[in-house]
């Protein structure tokens, strides 16, 4: 990954403090430390060098690239975004697995009944019982291309999203794991719109839908007024800057249940209607804005976006809906490229105004945070981020947590490679941890000793 922006921060950022645009208390940068004691101690070398856990902590891999299908085939490679759910009978867990799989990939995802036979990618579904063993893992979508992130759904479905935006591709889709490959996992969401999805999660007291893009098309260019350059067709290079929106998704129908998304919506973009094109990485930690939903048009909402002058970001990525708020971030952002953690706070009605959007941590040293991509809440009230760029200095990515008082600690760390982790989640009791390593195809079972952070974080 290379470090991609779209304005020269070490002017910009000083110049909007002359805006009345920060709070006393946002400027301090380093807002964060790495500390053992706030996650479970250091981590402890394995000996098996894959993956390096704090004490007391154990893994299992399960269904790993290459292996076979229980339902025939092999398991497909590059796992990304996954969910956990509890399974039909008492003590299992479903995992529903994205696959990030572009044309020529090795492994692609094995096809049934496809939504368009080209398309390598897909999501698997792992049965995991009690002792965290496979109990059988099967193909639960197919036909898609480079399925990066998701969701899941307050009604037990998955939302898969594809990080591409070709003829017919650049949509996301729901996932039922009791119908594998079925209608509805082959039903394009067009209310969502065309774009390059990443993440998406959903209130679950609106029904409402927020999406993250990452937009991969154009130049890197450090000026915040260069024009965009979404009307190219070229995917790498451009004469403008690269940039991606924030979007939620209102759906007609707001009762919920597998299907109802497809049924029509109205999909937004957020813009910050006093600063039109605002770049948010200009903003400090603790910053807060008053934010405005304008529509967009779901067949080109990049387009309408640039059009309603929308709040810029570079590459969102991770999301997630946890307390009330709306967590995502941005992989490159902040004033030294190493990422940003936002959350949005909505008002919990649907009309355009009312929300508010918070820059809750930025990375300043690669030891707290460097390129943060899926992200989750744990069960005590952390939000854990995993790394997909190699830490300076010593090639591994890591799997970090953020305490809600900024604190940063590892809790595990790449030693196998330098792939990255992908997909965090947690079994729904809380006592198992889930994350995938994607470039050596691995998924992994961790347990350990939870309940220490289990507090009134």
């Amino acid at each position: 990954m290379g470090v991609t922006g779209n304005w020269d921060r070490r002017l910009s950022r000083w110049a909007f403090i002359g805006l009345g645009g920060t709070s006393a208390a946002a400027l301090l940068l380093n807002q964060g430390r790495v500390s053992a004691h706030a996650g479970f101690g250091d981590t402890v070398p394995d000996p098996g060098s894959v993956i390096d856990l704090p004490a007391d902590f154990q893994y299992r891999i399960i269904s790993p690239e290459g292996s076979l299908l229980s339902s025939g085939g092999v398991v497909p490679g590059d796992p990304d975004g996954m969910a956990a759910f509890a399974g039909l009978r008492k003590g299992t867990t479903l995992l529903v697995r994205n696959h990030e799989q572009r044309a020529g990939d090795p492994n692609p995802v094995p096809q049934t009944n496809p939504y368009d036979s080209a398309g390598p990618g897909g999501t698997t579904g792992i049965l995991v019982d009690s002792n965290r063993k496979e109990i059988r893992d099967f193909v639960t979508s197919s036909g898609t291309i480079n399925n990066c992130a998701g969701g899941a759904t307050p009604w037990g479905t998955w939302i898969t999203c594809e990080e591409d935006r070709t003829t017919n591709h650049g949509y996301a889709f729901e996932v039922d794991t009791s119908d594998p490959e079925g209608t509805l996992s082959k039903t394009p969401i067009r209310g969502m719109g065309f774009f390059s999805h990443e993440a998406v999660d959903i209130d679950p007291a609106t029904g409402i839908a927020y999406l993250t893009e990452d937009d991969f098309r154009g130049a890197v260019v450090p000026d915040p007024n260069a024009e965009v350059i979404a009307d190219l067709t070229t995917t790498e290079e451009g004469t403008g800057s690269r940039v991606s929106f924030l979007y939620r998704y209102i759906p007609e129908n707001k009762s919920g249940g597998p299907g109802t998304l497809q049924e029509g919506g109205t999909l937004q973009v957020l813009t910050i209607d006093q600063r039109p094109n605002f770049n948010v990485d200009l903003a400090f930690p603790e910053d807060s804005f008053q934010i405005v939903w304008k529509d967009v048009n779901p067949e080109e909402p990049h387009e309408s976006a640039e059009d309603l002058g929308a709040a810029r970001f570079n590459r969102l990525e991770g999301a997630y809906f946890a307390g009330g708020a709306f967590w995502f971030d941005d992989t490159v952002g902040g004033d030294k490229r190493l990422g940003q953690i936002f959350r949005l706070f909505p008002s919990g009605g649907y009309g355009p105004t009312g929300d508010t959007l918070e820059l809750f941590y930025e990375g300043s040293d690669s030891n707290n945070m460097e390129s943060p991509d899926n992200i989750v809440i744990t069960p005590w009230g952390d939000l854990w981020f995993a790394e997909d760029e190699a830490v300076e200095g010593d090639m591994m990515n890591r799997v970090v947590g953020i305490t809600p008082k900024g604190e940063t600690y590892v809790f595990a760390r790449n030693r196998k490679s330098d792939s990255e982790f992908a997909g965090p989640t947690f079994s729904p009791d809380g006592q198992t941890f889930f994350v995938n390593m994607q470039g050596d195809g691995l998924t992994f079972a961790i347990w350990g000793p939870f309940s220490r952070r289990n507090s009134t974080r």
